[in-house]
């Protein structure tokens, strides 16, 4: 029965979504099953393929920077009680403010293509694995690290080896939470620079009233996004499975 919640939670909204378009008949509010069509028919067309290579680098980009620096500069903070407080106050600060207000402030910085939209990947993503990656490793047992010293560990040894691995679910929650918040800030980009990838595409649909493939591509984005966090739940499974074996 749990295998079956989804499909039919998705079923029950869709047909409300279905008969609340048909009864308000708002061409800018198009029924289920229309956007539904426009969606596999967006997925066969070459620009769609386009639109989604370019929103991919960037994607996959942004947040591979986010997971490089925000887990080291994580764990820095909770082994480091001086950088901790230097830094946490702001990390709060960028987590909590409305970043889509400094999109336009990058533009100037890198100009208006790829750069600025990788770098808005980060900036909505990156603070959320800090944060979880200090939690993390603030709860590891002190008894492991200094079992680890006196076996001679190195200063990377005992990032990789110790921190890292007992710290590993909370790292793991951020990146679910950094997926969530990188397909957010991949698609506030190319919005906001609308010349690229599928910030074009809703750029053009917008302005030519194609509001059928308009919410065919916000669908097909719902679904990116829901599959990117299904996948890393899958990773977090296995790393379990592996540590427990």
């Amino acid at each position: 029965m749990k295998r079956l919640a989804i499909p039919l939670s998705l079923a029950f909204w869709a047909l409300l979504w279905e008969i609340g378009a048909r009864a308000a008949g708002n061409d800018m509010f198009p029924p289920a099953s229309t956007v539904i069509r426009a969606a596999v028919e967006l997925v066969s067309r070459h620009d769609f393929r386009a639109a989604l290579q370019v929103t991919a680098q960037s994607f996959f980009l942004g947040l591979a920077i986010s997971i490089a620096l925000g887990v080291p500069v994580g764990a820095l903070m909770a082994r480091v009680p001086a950088v901790d407080r230097i830094l946490n106050v702001w990390i709060n600060i960028f987590l909590s403010a409305p970043l889509t207000a400094l999109v336009p402030a990058l533009m100037p910085l890198l100009g208006i293509g790829a750069p600025t939209v990788v770098a808005t990947v980060v900036l909505f993503s990156i603070w959320v694995v800090i944060i979880d990656t200090r939690e993390g490793v603030t709860h590891v047992t002190p008894s492991l690290i200094e079992m680890a010293r006196m076996n001679g560990a190195t200063r990377w040894q005992l990032f990789f080896h110790i921190l890292i691995p007992a710290a590993l679910p909370e790292v793991m929650t951020g990146l679910r939470l950094a997926v969530v918040r990188a397909v957010k800030g991949v698609i506030i980009g190319q919005v906001i620079v609308s010349l690229i990838g599928f910030g074009a595409l809703f750029s053009d649909y917008l302005q030519q009233f194609e509001m059928a493939r308009f919410w065919g591509l916000m669908l097909i984005v719902f679904i990116l996004g829901f599959a990117m966090v299904g996948a890393v739940g899958l990773i977090e499974k296995w790393l379990a499975a592996a540590r427990t074996s």
